[in-house]
Parts: C-alpha cells; sequence; structure tokens
C-alpha cells in the first residue's frame, strides 16, 4: 500500500476539477518524485477510467484520484429563486438559458467501482467523508484512503472511520471549500496551527496545503508535521494543465490582484480571482450542486466569449508568485 511519506518529492498535485487536473498533469507530478492526482468531479465514469489508463500509459509512478462525496442538501426554495431572477440578465448579456438547479452524487456509485477496478495508489474524498465501509473496502483492495479535512474535528471523524491519510485545506486554497457542512463558515485558522492541531490528534500522514507557492512555504509545513505539501493553484499554468486560455490570461495578466470566497458560482464556498460576478452577487445561497447547475451555462459562456469578468477563475491567494513551464520545474522549485 502506498505511503505518503515515500514521496522523493514532498509535493501532491492538488486535483483540479473542471479542466485543470489533466493525465499528463497527474502523471508528470509523479514522474517528478511528487503524487498527481486525477479529478473525478465532473466526468463520468468511462471518461474517469479512460483517464486513469492514460495517466498509467504515461507514468510507472504512483497516481492519485480524487471523487466528491456530494451528501444530500435542499436549498431555501425562495432564496434558490431569488437568485435565480438575479441571473437572469447575466444569462441574458451571454445568450444563453440558465440551468435547471437540482441535486446529483457526482455519478458516485460508478466512479467508486471505477477505483477498485483500476485500483489508482490512492483515492482522496472531498465535501466529506465516506461511511467506514467505502474506505474499507479500498483498503482491502491495497489502495491508500485519503479524506480531505479542514478542522481537527473533521480529521478525528476521518480516522474513526478507517481512513489511511488526510488532506489538510487550509482557508487560502483555491477552489471550493472542503468543509464537510457546506452551510457552515469554514475556519480561519491558519493552516500551520490546523496541521500542528492534527498531527498531535491523529495518527495519520497528513498532507497539507491553501496559497501555497514557494519552497520556504512547503519548507514551513513540514517543519510543522505534514509529510508533504498540496498544491493546485502552483500548478494552473505548468505545461501540462488543461487551464483554459482565459484563466491563465487572468492569473498572468495583472488585471486581478486578489482572490475571494464566494458561494456566487456554485452554492458551496470557493475561492476564485475577485471579478464583477463575485461582486455583483454577494448574497448567493448555500446550495451546492444546485447552484453549479444553475449557473453552469453562464460559466461555459463566459469562458467561450472570453469574459473575464463573468468567467469563475479559481486561485488560491498565493497565485501571484506562480509561474509556467513543465509541471517538473515546478515541482522541482516547491521542493526544499
Amino acid at each position: 500500500m502506498f505511503e505518503p511519506r515515500s514521496l522523493e518529492s514532498p509535493i501532491v498535485g492538488v486535483p483540479m476539477a473542471g479542466g485543470p487536473s489533466t493525465p499528463e498533469l497527474a502523471a508528470a507530478v509523479s514522474a517528478a518524485g511528487g503524487l498527481g492526482f486525477l479529478a473525478a468531479g465532473y466526468k463520468s465514469a468511462g471518461q474517469l477510467a479512460a483517464q486513469i489508463q492514460r495517466a498509467r500509459e504515461l507514468t510507472s509512478a504512483p497516481v492519485g484520484v480524487n471523487l466528491f462525496v456530494v451528501e444530500p442538501v435542499e436549498p431555501d426554495p425562495a432564496a434558490l429563486q431569488a437568485y435565480r431572477v438575479a441571473l437572469e440578465p447575466e444569462a441574458q448579456r451571454l445568450g444563453v438559458t440558465l440551468g435547471t438547479p437540482r441535486w446529483d452524487d457526482d455519478g458516485w456509485a460508478g466512479k467508486l467501482e471505477v477505483v477498485l477496478d483500476l485500483q489508482p495508489e490512492v483515492v482522496s474524498f472531498t465535501f466529506a467523508c465516506p461511511d467506514a465501509d467505502v474506505l474499507g473496502r479500498l483498503t482491502a483492495a491495497g489502495i491508500t484512503t485519503m479524506v480531505t479535512v479542514t478542522t481537527a474535528a473533521e480529521a478525528r471523524i476521518a480516522e474513526a472511520r478507517g481512513a489511511r491519510a488526510l488532506s489538510v485545506q487550509g482557508p487560502g486554497a483555491g477552489g471550493h471549500r472542503a468543509t464537510f457542512d457546506q452551510s457552515a463558515t469554514p475556519t480561519q485558522a491558519p493552516l500551520g496551527s490546523t496541521v500542528e492541531e492534527i498531527v498531535a490528534g491523529t495518527g495519520l500522514p497528513v498532507v497539507a496545503g491553501g496559497g501555497i507557492a514557494t519552497a520556504g512555504e512547503v519548507a514551513g509545513l513540514l517543519s510543522r508535521g505534514a509529510v508533504a505539501a498540496q498544491v493546485g493553484t502552483a500548478l494552473l499554468l505548468a505545461d501540462e494543465a488543461g487551464t483554459n486560455a482565459l484563466h491563465r490570461e487572468a492569473l498572468t495578466g495583472g488585471r486581478f490582484t486578489s482572490t475571494t470566497p464566494t458561494r456566487a458560482f456554485t452554492g458551496r464556498l470557493a475561492r476564485g480571482l475577485t471579478n464583477r460576478f463575485i461582486t455583483a452577487h454577494p448574497g448567493a445561497p448555500v446550495g451546492y450542486p444546485h447552484l453549479h447547475h444553475l449557473t453552469a451555462p453562464v460559466r461555459a459562456a463566459a469562458v467561450a466569449q472570453h469574459d473575464a469578468d463573468t468567467a469563475h477563475l479559481w486561485a488560491g491567494t498565493g497565485f501571484p508568485a506562480i509561474h509556467g513551464g513543465p509541471a517538473a520545474t515546478v515541482v522541482d522549485a516547491l521542493t526544499p
């Protein structure tokens, strides 16, 4: 079974759903001595299987897969309708129709069978913790299970259910916050202190990240007991990443100078480059994946029409320090 402490380079590539995480990126990070991840989110089971097989063709090094754990939730109907009305001008301006808000589990059962069949070395989870039976099945198959947590309390839940490693996400992370209760206000405790608390309170290896963009920051996490640092935004400009052209330009053009956590795009708090859409819709209700489906046509049209004022441009707080080039070069630059 894969042991996170065995990495040659203490760098884990965060799974980034929606395009940036490609088999080429995952394989390149792993081949460089770190651990690359594929993101199963928003893919079909067949697409996920094809990506795992492609990563296997590209490297013999260990590779991870991340699954969404989407727990049932029903947004407030009045709040959801009010938000739909607020978004109508956005959709009309881009020439699209808003999507239909709904709950789904992101193809959970099919993707679980894929990872049990193809057996990537690591399977991680975000948004919630699977039950003990799921974690036990994966462990019995020789797969290292890793649960994404944001607090010591969540870490204890994951450990009690049988997780074999923890991914600790700090408040500076780009994209969705992994807080188990999506309606709760996520902790703003510094990542380093959270890592120390979790390392002291569990017997599990910890990888940690959130806004990490320099070797010095990686070294700081290792000094607090993490076995590796996880980076996502730092890999968005890598040659192998599937980051779209609009997103790449926004990260490097100098126009955007800050990031903001928002529910405006998906109903779950997520950190992105501060643009007009985020500031125009501060009152978006809690409700992932309902709002994800509602805004999907708007987000897709914004990217297609090169509209950085409206697109979702996920980024962590460390984005000003990132750079492009081969993923191996990024991993090397981040390794203390």
